[in-house]
């Protein structure tokens, strides 16, 4: 029957896209791979693939339209033998998969003579087994998955489907191995207790909050998707995180006069190095010296990463990125200050890939260019820590002799994850990380 095209969900947090451009029109031919339109997402606009072959029956739709909800119906595609006339209420609703499931079942229900007729006129294709049930449930998927299952000997109800609806697709059985395949494991419950979290307290309603500045000038901002994102996830973060906080003042004059040579010698390359360079090295390198704080919280179990994966907070108008620079324990300051660079610049033209702002262990938020000198960051899961760094300022200072001097002092934050991190484990990562930056040349070996 026809298949309902859904809005896709282009990055983990994204529940609602703008349909900017459609790249095909209703009868155009697409095939497994095909680009068939352009979506905004709550980070950057993205090209949205075709998971299957056939027609562009009818598009649902019109480009421009904003707030198109996740899984809402897009567009309708016609497989071999199938007419415009098949598409009857398909994706009429504009979403939601009952109809079409519904309209699905009936067309299996039909009687034999109705099928032969709807069959195409090519002698040449075989038609599509009936669809499989498991455990009395009928399994969805396309007649060209049922053929192709059929001639590879795939068990249909072993598969996961990566269609609409868990929709079986060609995909899906090209890359299973004929006998027994066996399903994606499923995704880990949320709480390791396997119980479902209890809803956490409302806020006062809109209506209510209005209600209290009626008599005062104001001005309602509509929340974009990337707001509502950062509105949900940060409420995430401090609801289900348990965070604890360690602190430390860290000397940079040593760091300041080496960048400071640096630099100068870098100047015929048009390179020049920022401390936030430095605070990346030394973080990437610290996570290498203490392995056990590079991990991530996964639901019911722990994940060590290997290589040092670090994001950077980038800001940019109505919210804010976190492009992940990986492997920088084994890239150079002037690679990691060029590769930030790109990096942030992208960030705030939003044409950052869903790659390269997901993912990393731990991240680095950076306020000190505004004056701040200390503040406490959130964790963005399901990294393990974040460090929050503040402005170097000039500040009395007993030195190693004991007389009273002036050094430059920057004060940072660790927020830590403790169901990741202990606390002297916290306590020696953020070690590594001083010790690194007042002993900068040690990042150079």
């Amino acid at each position: 029957m026809p298949t309902e095209i859904l809005m896709p969900a282009l990055s983990p947090t994204m529940e609602e896209g703008t349909l900017a451009k459609w790249l095909v029109k209703e009868g155009d031919t697409v095939n497994s791979g095909d680009l068939l339109a352009e979506i905004e997402t709550d980070k950057a606009t993205m090209e949205f693939e075709a998971v299957d072959e056939g027609t562009i029956g009818k598009i649902l739709i019109e480009e421009g339209t904003e707030g198109v909800k996740v899984n809402t119906a897009i567009a309708v595609l016609l497989e071999e033998g199938e007419s415009a006339d098949d598409i009857g209420d398909v994706g009429a609703s504009g979403g939601g998969g009952d109809k079409a499931e519904a309209k699905d079942d009936k067309q299996e229900a039909a009687p034999k003579k109705e099928a032969e007729a709807s069959k195409p006129e090519s002698g040449d294709v075989t038609p599509a087994p009936a669809a499989p049930k498991k455990d009395g449930e009928r399994i969805f998927a396309s007649p060209l998955a049922r053929r192709i299952a059929k001639q590879k000997g795939i068990d249909l109800t072993e598969l996961k489907g990566s269609g609409p609806h868990g929709r079986i697709v060609k995909a899906d059985v090209e890359s299973a191995k004929a006998g027994a395949a066996k399903p994606a494991e499923e995704k880990a419950a949320p709480a390791a207790s396997g119980g479902q979290a209890a809803p956490a307290p409302a806020g006062p309603s809109t209506d209510a909050v209005v209600a209290m500045y009626k008599n005062r000038e104001f001005e309602e901002v509509k929340l974009d998707g990337m707001r509502k994102t950062i509105a949900a996830r940060l409420t995430e973060a401090k609801q289900t995180i348990p965070h604890f906080y360690l602190r430390r003042d860290i000397q940079l004059d040593a760091l300041l006069k080496f960048r400071g040579q640096l630099n100068k010698q870098l100047e015929g390359r048009g390179v020049k190095l920022s401390v936030n360079d430095f605070i990346i090295k030394a973080c990437a390198l610290a996570l290498q010296a203490v392995p056990d704080c590079n991990a991530v919280w996964a639901g019911d179990r722990v994940l060590k990463l290997k290589p040092s994966d670090v994001a950077v907070a980038v800001a940019i108008e109505g919210g804010l990125f976190t492009p992940v620079l990986k492997d920088a324990e084994m890239k150079s300051l002037s690679a990691l200050s060029a590769e930030m660079k790109d990096l942030a610049t992208r960030a705030r033209e939003r044409k950052l890939s869903p790659e390269e702002y997901q993912g990393g262990t731990f991240a680095i938020s950076n306020l000190g260019m505004f004056g701040i000198d200390n503040f406490d960051a959130v964790i963005n899961p399901p990294h393990g820590a974040i460090l929050a760094v503040g402005a170097g300022v000039k500040k009395p200072v007993v030195g190693a002799d004991g007389e009273l001097t002036v050094a430059t002092v920057m004060s940072v934050t660790l927020s830590v994850d403790h169901r990741v991190i202990d606390g002297a484990l916290g306590a020696e990562l953020l070690d590594k990380i001083r010790e690194n930056l007042e002993n900068p040349m040690v990042m150079l070996a």
